[in-house]
């Protein structure tokens, strides 16, 4: 027999229909994304279509297009997207890879591993202000990495790892993975998991052991949590700023500059909010275009058994 739902009643008499319920707890957290995300974002694009004069706390003046324009025609601007373009192709494929095998590597049941396990993940709760600065002294003309090349008589002076053009960047992508692997690691350790051993067990009969059952197994049943990895990590690498800021303050000569360190250069240190709003909105679809692809390619879950 089925069961009638009746409204519940509600505050001063008012009557809830059932399928109301769910939504009314949600209301809180949604009136607080309202309040500190949506409504913010909404700003942020209607900015972008304005300008403000010298008093920032005029009302700004609406332009059009102008704005848009103006970012098609900024050679920094450019100049960041291609910076940021190389630290999608530096990062991301490492911090694909590198964590898988780390997770492969850790995924034993073998007398200590919790304690590196605990080693890998230790650099994730490390700030990234303190990781930054660490890494800044690191990089130092005199400091350790140097210092060791130097006794190893693989270098005559000091590389200048932050100052120079060429290396800036590479050297802030290393920091970057450097931070990330513990991170991914535990995303893949969960899904190696949750593999079958018996899949393992019947490999192994049909001749195939070592890193070729990896290969034959976890690779074609970790790809949910490949894919995951590598547009979480992608989405990361566009946004990209405290490295950047801590390390290089997007130098020398723009070469380690971010689309999102330019963001902040032009809204905090040039007052340019409407045009920091305007590449604020560009990155935004960058990033929405990731997310749509995310979706898209990832419609099975992230189930390694779906």
């Amino acid at each position: 027999m089925a069961v009638s739902q009746r409204p519940t009643p509600g505050l001063a008499g008012l009557t809830i229909p059932p399928a109301a319920i769910p939504y009314l707890f949600l209301l809180p957290a949604l009136v607080a994304l309202g309040i500190s995300v949506f409504w913010p974002a909404l700003q942020a694009f209607y900015l972008s279509f304005t300008t403000f004069g010298v008093d920032l706390t005029a009302a700004p003046t609406w332009v059009g297009w102008a704005n848009v324009q103006r970012l098609m025609g900024d050679a920094v601007f450019w100049q960041t997207v291609g910076n940021t373009l190389l630290y999608l192709v530096g990062v991301v494929p490492v911090l694909t890879m590198a964590p898988l095998l780390l997770a492969i590597l850790v995924n034993r049941s073998l007398p200590g591993m919790h304690w590196l396990r605990v080693a890998y993940y230790s650099p994730v709760v490390v700030s990234m202000v303190v990781a930054g600065l660490a890494w800044r002294w690191l990089y130092a003309e005199n400091g350790l990495f140097n210092q060791i090349l130097q006794d190893l008589g693989l270098i005559q002076q000091g590389v200048p790892w932050l100052t120079s053009p060429q290396l800036a960047l590479a050297s802030v992508m290393i920091v970057t993975i450097w931070k990330g692997l513990g991170y991914y690691m535990v995303i893949y350790l969960a899904g190696l998991q949750g593999i079958p051993q018996d899949l393992y067990e019947a490999a192994a009969l049909d001749g195939s052991d070592g890193w070729r059952r990896h290969w034959d197994i976890t690779i074609p049943l970790m790809r949910p949590y490949l894919l995951l990895v590598s547009v979480i990590s992608a989405i990361a690498a566009t946004k990209v700023f405290e490295e950047v800021f801590i390390m290089t303050q997007g130098g020398p000569r723009n070469s380690s500059k971010t689309v999102v360190y330019y963001i902040y250069e032009q809204a905090f240190e040039k007052l340019e909010i409407s045009y920091a709003c305007t590449i604020g909105l560009a990155l935004f679809l960058v990033i929405l275009l990731l997310s749509v692809v995310r979706l898209a390619a990832g419609g099975r879950g992230t189930s390694p058994l779906a």
